[in-house]
């Protein structure tokens, strides 16, 4: 969240604004009824978000959810990640933009020091945690010149490791589309370094390119939102803090759950309000994507969650 914007004295949302964590079990229910089968807790950071391990247990009593995976920048893990292992958390994925502290200090503009970041993925291995996703948003004349040294990181670690095509989500990244290092640019990189190798899965609505390592060091994912959309396959739904319902990463609006529920909806009055957002959804900005596009408004990311 940038700091001219979000400094110490930004009032933020009152308490009463949030979902609680009755509220967002209820919705998990409604959505599950309706198909969905895998929730994701993310951001901003979500273990910021206090007793987290109680919503992450009451998640994994929902019939029906198949898994409840967390997204993290791995600041507070090594103090949060066995809780969060005894609670059921199935997978994590941490947020790890570059290996170098000086890059990731700019990167991450936070006071955060590299090593806790590092030190949270080493508690989450001691806790349990076998099959870790690595994120890593690549910014030219940023961070690619970190490529290697992360696939170096993730093969000797048993991490997966997914590279991100920088977006333009929100207005207030300083997105150019000459930042965006293509997918496969970088496949092409990895590639004349270790071999690797495309493999296709038969869900047809994964986001990202899976690719595996030919000397069987593991497996490598790319998202290329950019350079090749996905818009068509795209099955994802979030739930914002606040209560609002969006069904893709460049809206400008969501639909505001919180009021009907807090207003006395039912359960099944609810679940009609989803379908019907649901089945209307003309969501296709990546495939859209021209200067005109850009100067739509936008949700933040840091409100959206990843």
């Amino acid at each position: 969240m940038p700091r001219e914007n979000f400094g110490e004295g930004f009032s933020f949302l009152d308490r009463k604004e949030i979902l609680s964590f009755e509220e967002i079990l209820r919705l998990v229910r409604i959505f599950v009824g309706l198909g969905v089968e895998k929730v994701r807790l993310t951001g901003g950071e979500p273990l910021l978000r206090r007793d987290l391990p109680l919503l992450v247990a009451g998640l994994k009593q929902v019939p029906g959810l198949r898994e409840v995976t967390l997204t993290t920048n791995a600041s507070m893990l090594a103090v949060q990640a066995t809780a969060l292992r005894e609670a059921g958390l199935d997978r994590l994925t941490v947020s790890l933009d570059s290996l170098d502290p000086v890059r990731f200090q700019a990167n991450t503009d936070s006071q955060v020091p590299l090593e806790r970041v590092l030190e949270g993925l080493e508690a989450s291995r001691a806790a349990g945690f076998q099959y870790t996703k690595l994120n890593c948003v690549l910014r030219r004349g940023v961070n690619d010149a970190d490529i290697l040294p992360l696939a170096a990181f993730a093969r000797e670690r048993g991490y997966t490791l997914r590279f991100i095509e920088f977006m333009d989500v929100g207005t207030r990244n300083g997105w150019c589309l000459d930042a965006v290092v293509p997918a496969g640019e970088v496949a092409e990189t990895i590639n004349r370094r270790w071999p690797i190798e495309r493999v296709f899965r038969a869900h047809a609505n994964c986001v990202a390119q899976h690719w595996r390592y030919q000397d069987g060091a593991g497996e490598l994912g790319l998202i290329a939102s950019v350079s090749e959309p996905f818009c068509a396959g795209c099955d994802r739904a979030r739930l914002s803090a606040d209560g609002a319902l969006y069904t893709c990463l460049f809206a400008a609006e969501g639909m505001d759950l919180k009021t009907f529920m807090r207003g006395g909806a039912t359960d099944g009055e609810l679940a009609a309000l989803l379908e019907a957002r649901w089945k209307r959804r003309d969501d296709r900005y990546s495939e859209q994507r021209s200067a005109q596009t850009r100067n739509l408004p936008r949700a933040e990311m840091y409100h959206l969650g990843g």
